[in-house]
């Protein structure tokens, strides 16, 4: 069983959808990190494993499931496959049934860290300002850590113990950052792989970077990482 990691601060209006979309052999862990509109409550009617993560933060609710991950696979047995972890947002922006596009040159020991390059599929999907911002950390990821990549999206796929072997600490928007810098210093293979980016599912702006003092506050936190 391969774990989906899903970070989820109200979103109940895409959750139906996307865990209808979780393909054969994935399990989604839905982490809430606060909701007030039923999140939780709808993503165990859909069959997913519910972690509940009161510190806010993306870093604190994908290291939550992380851990929820681990603790899963412990209780089944160890197996290949079960060592196999996602994460992806649960705004609706993701499909899915595009994981496998992450996740199998992990499983077939091409890549280390994979990650998904957002496509957008709809205008406004990707506003400018965060396309900019997205842009100049991963300039800077080049310059300060040799790793040529284009987007630091939040689709990705490793696996689970190697990334708690990195020892993340940021808890905040520097944690998918911190995920590829650390990855790189330990000598990770890291690749992309071209994924579908869609609007959110109820019609909002993305939380993080829907809005340019949000941009600002990620590419704040981002940059923190590299200049430790």
């Amino acid at each position: 069983m391969t774990d989906v990691v899903l970070p989820c601060l109200d979103e109940a209006a895409a959750l139906p959808w996307l865990l209808a979309r979780i393909p054969a052999g994935f399990r989604a862990i839905v982490v809430d990190n606060g909701s007030t509109d039923g999140s939780p409550e709808i993503a165990a009617e859909h069959g997913a494993v519910v972690v509940r993560e009161p510190r806010r933060g993306f870093g604190a609710a994908v290291h939550s499931g992380l851990l929820a991950a681990d603790r899963l696979a412990a209780a089944s047995g160890p197996s290949d496959d079960d060592d196999l972890v996602c994460v992806v947002d649960a705004d609706g922006s993701f499909d899915p049934e595009q994981l496998h596009r992450v996740v199998d040159p992990v499983r077939a020991g091409t890549a280390d860290l994979m990650l998904g390059r957002r496509r957008p599929t709809a205008r406004g999907a990707w506003p400018p300002h965060a396309r900019l911002g997205n842009a100049f950390l991963a300039w800077r990821l080049g310059r300060t850590a040799g790793v040529r990549i284009h987007d630091l999206g939040p689709m990705r796929a490793a696996r689970r113990s190697a990334l708690l072997g990195l020892g993340l600490r940021d808890r905040r928007f520097g944690y998918p950052l911190e995920m590829v810098v650390r990855a790189a210093r330990a000598g990770w293979r890291i690749g992309e792989v071209d994924v579908d980016y869609a609007p959110r599912a109820d019609g909002t702006r993305s939380k993080v970077t829907g809005t340019v003092r949000g941009t600002v506050r990620t590419v704040r936190d981002m940059a923190k990482v590299l200049s430790s």
